[in-house]
């Protein structure tokens, strides 16, 4: 490649904001807190048996591209021969520039492989290659051990054994599971999928579930667990926080007709789901763990792709539900009862960022650092510029030097090089005020904000102790 494109300076526009990254942001480990990692690929360590599996296995980001590319599903998410596979997205890749799947490509090529060739149809047979005669020294954790990933929280539903992280417990990165029950408000789905989920619960959780108070005492089991093996979190996945008065009964009479294979309205999908959150809020407060809830995509837009791949395909858009009143309402309700616990909002429609970090900062505890925090750039926003203008709105509104940082909510291992994007971003956000006189030239000050933000935070606000990144 040229000696522009990706270099060590990358994104850093001025003298503060290279030192900060080369002294400081470029050695802090990553503490990696919301991802969709198998946990069996990482407790297995898992060698790759090529390119395609490692880099088009499970990545939904590059499924959506190659369907823009006009590819059939088969070598998308298909049965396709692995190097067809390759040569589609090497055909793919040159089309996205500007796109954020452009930059992350070719991070990974170089940070992993050391291959500095721009990916197209007339460099992929020698990428393929390299990248594939190296691949057997690059199993799950090695790669793991070579971003220098200290934490790693997956995503987990209630119903899971957790047998994964009792085998990786001991290993050299620490994996710990979060608690995501999404699936126990899917009432109008399938009620026959659901009981078959319900079934599962039951039998990780050894108890019966019959109606709603049932079905709570056995996700409370299930967080237990879950709490055993080092989960910090709960995780919640909606298209907004329903703007309705809790209703335990009428949850309940949801729940009971659904658990004999009955259907649910809308309206008691929607008390189950407060009922579930509310939940899952009072355990984080009473263990001082966190809940963390993604809001405002429509999942599943496409009837095609859910019927030929099924969810978490690429077949997703942004929503523009109204978030404000239901989430208010919420957090209200939980600060009401003393039980708002350390909350992490996530938005995927960035016409709510400024909705979504004043939210946070209206609720606090004292003793607690930023209790409710806005979180990472997410889904559609993780690029340079939803990274800087996430950085520059919580500056404005919130306290950016208690901000606990980027994840990679990824189905790939390789996504590691987006908190370098990150990093990078921040450094040069922060220098470039430093440079144009908004902050002081303290570098030792400015360092240890960059640190926090980097590692340091994430490790206090989700209480992991410190020697976890030693």
């Amino acid at each position: 490649m040229d000696d522009v494109f990706l270099n060590d300076e990358f994104l850093l526009s001025g003298e503060t904001a290279r030192l900060l990254f080369h002294e400081v942001a470029a050695h802090a480990p990553i503490v990696d807190l919301h991802n969709h990692l198998r946990p069996a690929d990482i407790a297995g360590d898992r060698v790759y048996e090529t390119l395609s599996d490692l880099w088009l296995g499970d990545d939904h980001y590059k499924w959506r591209a190659m369907r823009l590319a006009g590819f059939d599903e088969r070598l998308v998410a298909g049965d396709a021969d692995p190097w067809d596979r390759f040569s589609a997205w090497a055909a793919t890749l040159p089309r996205l520039i500007r796109n954020p799947l452009y930059i992350w490509s070719h991070l990974e090529l170089r940070r992993v492989f050391g291959i500095d060739l721009p990916l197209d149809p007339s460099t992929a047979r020698e990428i393929w290659e390299e990248a594939n005669r190296q691949l057997p020294r690059w199993s799950t954790q090695t790669l793991l051990s070579h971003f220098d990933v200290k934490v790693v929280a997956t995503t987990d539903d209630p119903g899971d054994d957790l047998a994964a992280h009792q085998a990786a417990a001991g290993s050299g990165v620490t994996m710990i599971p979060t608690f995501r029950p999404d699936d126990a408000h899917r009432l109008l789905d399938d009620p026959f999928a659901w009981n078959g989920w319900v079934d599962r619960l039951e039998t990780a959780a050894e108890t019966n579930v019959d109606d709603l108070a049932s079905l709570l005492d056995a996700l409370t089991r299930s967080y237990r667990r879950f709490a055993l093996l080092g989960g910090r979190a709960s995780d919640h996945g909606l298209d907004c926080i329903p703007d309705l008065p809790r209703d335990p009964s009428l949850a309940d009479a949801a729940v009971r007709r659904a658990r004999v294979g009955g259907d649910a309205t809308t309206v008691e999908r929607h008390a189950v789901a407060l009922e579930v959150v509310a939940l899952a809020a009072e355990l984080a407060f009473a263990d001082e763990s966190v809940l963390q809830l993604h809001l405002g995509p429509i999942r599943d837009v496409s009837p095609r792709l859910l019927a030929q791949v099924g969810r978490d395909a690429g077949g997703d858009a942004v929503g523009d539900a109204r978030q404000a009143p239901g989430l208010a309402r919420f957090l209200g309700e939980l600060e009401r009862r003393g039980t708002l616990p350390r909350t992490i909002l996530y938005n995927v429609n960035p016409a709510d960022n400024t909705l979504f970090a004043a939210m946070a900062a209206a609720f606090s505890r004292p003793g607690v650092a930023s209790l409710v925090q806005w979180g990472p750039p997410w889904w559609f926003n993780d690029h340079e510029q939803g990274m800087r203008r996430q950085l520059d709105d919580l500056s404005q509104i919130g306290r950016l030097a208690d901000f606990v940082g980027m994840v990679t909510d990824s189905r790939s291992i390789l996504s590691m090089t987006r908190h370098e994007l990150f990093r990078r971003v921040l450094c040069d956000a922060i220098g470039r005020d430093v440079d144009e006189g908004r902050i002081p030239a303290d570098i030792d000050w400015c360092s240890t904000v960059v640190r926090d933000i980097c590692v340091d935070n994430a490790l206090r606000y989700f209480s992991l102790p410190p020697d976890r990144v030693e």
